[in-house]
């Protein structure tokens, strides 16, 4: 669909060179470099370098999600002769849920509709809005018939530098971006007019937040009663392994033990 709709915008591009040049008109024509744009706008740098930080963060929980998983299945694998096959099921039943949650984890990260292509999306997306009203701005005011992104899919085999409007969009960009600091500087009066709030309004915010702080606590507690059932379950369990593995060798002790006897005895007679 995305390469259908570039043929179509190169047609069209062609066609309309094409009729200016039948026509003996003057086609005025510019492009911007939206990779160019993006690595000088400071605030997309920073927001992409926290973004690469989360990435990592991510990548690394799932690194110690996946070696606990396969320390799971190691230790499955060693005990497997001592264990009954329902303790055998259980430990496999824990070590796929385990499995199926990492996976959704990883989808839920990195997938088609993950947090990390959703929060490219929402970093680029105020950009490439400022840019467009650059270009629009630019377009009207120097007379260009068309401007187009350089670093797009379009194929461009050759453009020459004196085309390039970038600079002149990051110079948009940058007067927009002052514009809004003093606009910041104003929300900030703002705050200190909201400070001087009477004693009331403050008393019952004061209330509002003591409900919140309780029901976050009420959250936690039954979040933490939630791990606390989880990790008896895992006790209990474990526990239950360990005592039949204690049985198994004792009983393989007690046979040795009575075979020996048996030989004793025989040797004796």
């Amino acid at each position: 669909m995305k390469k259908s709709i570039l043929i179509q915008l190169q047609f069209a591009f062609i066609v309309f060179l094409s009729y200016a040049v039948q026509g003996q008109q003057t086609v005025r024509i510019g492009y911007v470099d939206m990779e160019y744009i993006l690595e000088n706008v400071p605030e997309y740098q920073e927001a992409s370098a926290q973004l690469e930080n989360k990435v990592q963060q991510w990548k690394g929980e799932i690194e110690i999600e996946m070696n606990r998983i396969e320390k799971m299945k190691q230790d499955l694998a060693n005990e497997r002769p001592l264990l009954t096959s329902e303790l055998i099921s259980d430990r496999e039943d824990e070590i796929r849920f385990e499995e199926k949650k990492i996976l959704d984890y990883q989808q839920k990260r990195f997938g088609p509709n993950g947090d990390l292509i959703t929060q490219k999306l929402q970093l680029i997306k105020p950009i490439q809005d400022q840019v467009f009203v650059a270009v629009q701005e630019i377009a009207e005011n120097r007379n260009y018939d068309l401007i187009f992104d350089k670093s797009a899919d379009i194929i461009t085999l050759y453009a020459a530098d004196r085309l390039d409007v970038s600079d002149q969009v990051l110079r948009s960009i940058t007067r927009a971006s002052n514009r809004e600091e003093l606009e910041t500087r104003q929300e900030k009066r703002e705050l200190i007019r909201e400070e001087a709030k009477t004693v009331e309004e403050n008393a019952v915010l004061s209330e509002r937040e003591q409900l919140q702080q309780q029901r976050k606590k009420e959250r936690e507690a039954l979040l933490e009663e939630r791990r606390r059932t989880r990790d008896s379950i895992r006790t209990a369990k474990k526990e239950e392994a360990e005592r039949r593995r204690e049985e198994i060798l004792k009983e393989r002790q007690r046979k040795k033990d009575s075979v020996a006897k048996a030989r004793e005895e025989k040797r004796n007679n």
